[in-house]
């Protein structure tokens, strides 16, 4: 049993060809351009669009814990008391309020992917699992791999590579490809950045390319954090010494997450960024190119 926040069918930029993606909740990272905070907390949690509320009231008359309170603005949620029981939800007539996550078996989760079968044949797909972070529910993951795998379904992790070895090892076995992020090598930076330092991330891509298993390295390009040239030729000379990593993708920074901050009453601390321009992220794709490594730019 894992809680999974969203299914994506039809997904063609989580690996190879036609995939569906299943996302988990639950990150130990908290990076300040993650673009998707309700992947974070590893439980289900209640969303709110002010925008669409119709100031009815009645996801206060259900909520028992006294959580839920209407404003001119729409409504407001007391999070240290909200237990997200997600009974203001159901009463929800507009749809102002909404679930993130569910609590969802491996079987239930295959039964989804395994619809589209037929789609992984024809264009090489499969079944990607991202998140939050995939390693942090190992026995939820390798159970809906080998199902997976059992119906002639490819598997692929996208991971942030922050995990203990022994989930590693639950994982990679059922695992026919790995996404494997790196944001920043310096590991004070990379602490400030997303909460944690590299070290345990490091020592995970090392495991990884020692098994067998194919890795492509994505890259999130985030302007003024890792996105100069200096950074990128930086982790490009890392990455060339490592002859089994023959791709790396390139994820240019959007803002499509930052109303499900304002939906979480949580504050993006990196309102004023904008995605970095084509032209750039063109010379940052030839620099890794120049250390003769794959490169692509996943837009």
């Amino acid at each position: 049993m894992s809680v999974v926040f969203n299914i994506q069918r039809f997904s063609i930029q989580d690996g190879p060809g036609i995939r569906t993606t299943v996302f988990i909740k639950g990150c130990p990272l908290r990076c300040l351009w993650c673009s998707n905070p309700e992947s974070q907390n590893p439980f289900p949690e209640v969303g709110h669009r002010n925008s669409v509320c119709n100031k009815c009231g009645r996801c206060v008359a259900v909520c028992e814990e006294h959580a839920i309170s209407v404003t001119a603005e729409g409504v407001r949620i007391n999070r240290d008391t909200c237990t997200n029981c997600g009974r203001c939800v159901e009463v929800c007539l507009p749809r102002a309020l909404e679930t993130y996550g569910k609590e969802t078996t491996a079987q239930e989760a295959f039964e989804e992917v395994v619809r589209d079968r037929s789609f992984y044949r024809n264009s090489g797909g499969g079944i990607t699992v991202s998140g939050g972070e995939p390693l942090s529910q190992p026995s939820f993951v390798a159970d809906l791999f080998g199902e997976c795998r059992d119906a002639g379904i490819t598997t692929c992790i996208e991971t942030s590579g922050y995990a203990g070895p022994e989930a590693w090892k639950t994982v990679l076995p059922h695992t026919d490809l790995v996404l494997f992020d790196i944001k920043l090598l310096d590991p004070e930076y990379h602490l400030r950045m997303t909460g944690k330092n590299n070290d345990r991330i490091l020592e995970n891509l090392s495991l990884a390319l020692s098994s067998g298993v194919p890795v492509i390295i994505r890259i999130p390009v985030i302007p003024g954090v890792n996105d100069s040239s200096e950074t990128i030729s930086e982790i490009a000379h890392f990455l060339s010494d490592k002859k089994q990593i023959k791709k790396v993708h390139l994820l240019p920074y959007h803002r499509f997450g930052t109303s499900k901050y304002l939906a979480l009453d949580r504050t993006y601390g990196l309102d004023s960024l904008r995605p970095p321009e084509e032209g750039h992220l063109r010379k940052l794709n030839d620099i890794i190119e120049s250390m003769n490594i794959g490169c692509e730019i996943i837009l």
